[in-house]
């Protein structure tokens, strides 16, 4: 069986390494420097990370100073996402030297430009689908956007490579993956699919691993990681890496 594509995660908020619940200010646990999570994560085999601006994600603010940082210093792939929205934060993004830029609220709000930056940019660009049952939401999960199957069906028909999907819900909570969505937005589209939100256990890599077949190419982790479920080692067997 092919294998499943690891993402440690990497969220930065104020200068520090966090992990929110379900996407909710406030709910966050502190772990320290960002650069230095992220060169663990590179230490211990870690091909690629899932680097996050959250306080861009949420408008109040940047810690791109940080990431740029985290960037430069990586030799591993970083796929970055917070706050990208316009030309303007794109091309800082892209500046960067990351490999893929996630886009997340513009793709809710302005999905002429989505396509005209995957015409740009091709498989650089990956659009972020942050879901809440049928619905996306928007601006740092703080509101509500359109139908997330509309979103796919527009976007890969624009010739988007990556669909990285995010149950809110699950995300942070140690719960286990939506299988369910993953397996309906693998339905829709031939773009590859990245799994992100409530991976707690080593068998829930295992069941996103059979998954693979299906269009699910990657899965982010992050808490699981963070307060010591498992070892990036001991995921990346399970991974098939």
């Amino acid at each position: 069986m092919t294998r499943l594509q690891l993402l440690p995660a990497v969220d930065v908020q104020g200068g520090q390494a966090v992990q929110l619940t379900q996407g909710i200010a406030g709910s966050e646990k502190v772990f320290g420097d960002p650069l230095a999570a992220a060169l663990r994560w590179q230490e211990q085999g870690a091909e690629w990370i899932h680097l996050v601006d959250l306080d861009a994600a949420f408008g109040r603010g940047n810690n791109a100073e940080i990431i740029a940082e985290i960037t430069a210093t990586m030799q591993l792939k970083v796929e970055l996402s917070g706050g990208i929205r316009d030309d303007a934060s794109l091309e800082r993004a892209l500046a960067t030297g990351c490999r893929r830029v996630n886009i997340g609220t513009a793709a809710l709000e302005n999905p002429a430009w989505c396509e005209r930056i995957i015409a740009d940019h091709g498989d650089r660009i990956g659009i972020g689908l942050d879901v809440k049952g049928t619905k996306l939401a928007a601006r740092g999960w703080v509101r509500e956007g359109g139908d997330w199957a509309e979103t796919v069906d527009r976007l890969s028909a624009a010739g988007c490579a990556t669909f990285v999907v995010t149950d809110v819900k699950s995300d942070g909570m140690l719960t286990g993956p939506n299988l369910e969505l993953l397996a309906a937005v693998c339905a829709r589209t031939d773009a590859a699919v990245v799994a992100s939100g409530g991976i707690a256990q080593l068998d829930d890599l295992r069941v996103l691993r059979e998954l693979v077949p299906l269009g699910v190419e990657g899965a982010i982790i992050g808490t699981a990681l963070y307060v010591g479920n498992f070892s990036l080692p001991e995921a990346l067997a399970v991974a098939g890496v």
